[in-house]
């Protein structure tokens, strides 16, 4: 059995994807294969960068890719509002539909697999991940279902008819989940299909590919196994960068003394991992865990950030302004 991990990428994460895929082979005592799967056409740097690597491949597919494209259209296209609020903005067809290509999962070369958001550094082993696929069909491990505000449109009038409450205290991010090929049958695709005519408005149009694969689990009735449910109070972690808590130590990320699994740079545009890495010395959340494995392979080239630290957090304005602010004497 092929156990593999996903990755979606492209040349604005390069920066992301290199440090996520020497995080995988630091930590992890498998040398799982690697699947690059193609955020949209921007690759040359990415594509150079797999070719460079052992056991790490770029997803060549346009068929896979767009037969998931497609899936998502049809899905959105039964959205009462969806696609004429995206025009709105003037975007056009599905938005973020790079996204969705994570879907090329379901059928990708892999038997048993890690979807991971490139935003995202393995600093523990994934090994334990795999081995709970051995009993689920479905695991994941965050604390998502705190939240359903950003998997479901919770103004929908049928959403509570839909799911029982049981149902949607097993939403979960779609930064990191793992599953097995073949688990959606085409005759389930198209049942789903049919269900969204007169369904789709429990979609979450702002976070569409994390709405659509949270409402194909729990349509399907698929036993989800979250591991922050799962595993015992002295095991669990957070994963976000939204904790504060954590700490670093060399190559871990410790949550109260016990390793994480998986740092989650949720909220942290990648424009930020461009600039550090370009030089500026850009302040965030556990940028040295993220340096240590951007550059684990080539510490020479990392780069210095002298001078003043920039932080990614506004400075509050003063109480006068903000009184000026709302008047409109000022912007």
């Amino acid at each position: 059995m092929t156990d593999g991990i996903y990755i979606l990428a492209n040349d604005v994460v390069v920066d992301q994807l290199i440090a996520l895929v020497n995080s995988i082979r630091k930590n992890s005592e498998k040398n799982y294969p690697i699947c690059v799967i193609p955020y949209d056409d921007r690759l040359q740097k990415t594509r150079q960068y797999v070719d460079s690597k052992n056991n790490v491949e770029l997803l060549e597919d346009e068929s896979l890719i767009n037969r998931w494209e497609k899936f998502s259209t049809q899905i959105w296209e039964r959205h009462p509002t969806a696609i004429a609020h995206w025009q709105a903005k003037g975007i056009e067809g599905v938005n973020r539909m790079g996204m969705h290509r994570r879907f090329c999962a379901f059928e990708g070369p892999f038997e048993r697999y890690i979807y991971l958001d490139a935003d995202t550094l393995a600093v523990g082993d994934l090994d334990n991940i795999f081995k709970h696929l051995d009993s689920f069909d479905w695991v994941v491990y965050d604390f998502q279902y705190k939240d359903i505000s950003h998997v479901f449109n919770t103004d929908s009038s049928i959403l509570e008819k839909l799911f029982s409450a049981e149902q949607l205290a097993s939403i979960f991010c779609a930064g990191m989940y793992a599953s097995k090929r073949g688990l959606f049958t085409q005759e389930q695709l198209d049942w789903l299909l049919q269900e969204l005519e007169q369904e789709a408005d429990v979609l979450y149009s702002n976070g569409p590919d994390q709405s659509i694969v949270n409402y194909m689990t729990l349509k399907l009735g698929i036993q989800i196994c979250n591991l922050s449910k799962h595993l015992s109070t002295d095991e669990v972690t957070g994963c976000c960068v939204t904790s504060p808590h954590f700490q670093e130590m060399g190559d871990q990320v410790l949550d109260k003394g016990t390793p994480l699994t998986y740092l989650h740079y949720i909220g942290i545009s990648s424009k930020v991992f461009a600039r550090v890495c370009g030089g500026e010395n850009v302040d965030f959340p556990y940028r040295e865990t993220f340096l240590h494995y951007r550059y684990l392979d080539n510490p020479s080239e990392r780069p210095a950030l002298d001078g003043e630290m920039i932080s990614l957090k506004p400075v509050p304005p003063s109480f006068q302004k903000k009184v000026l602010k709302k008047i409109g004497l000022v912007k």
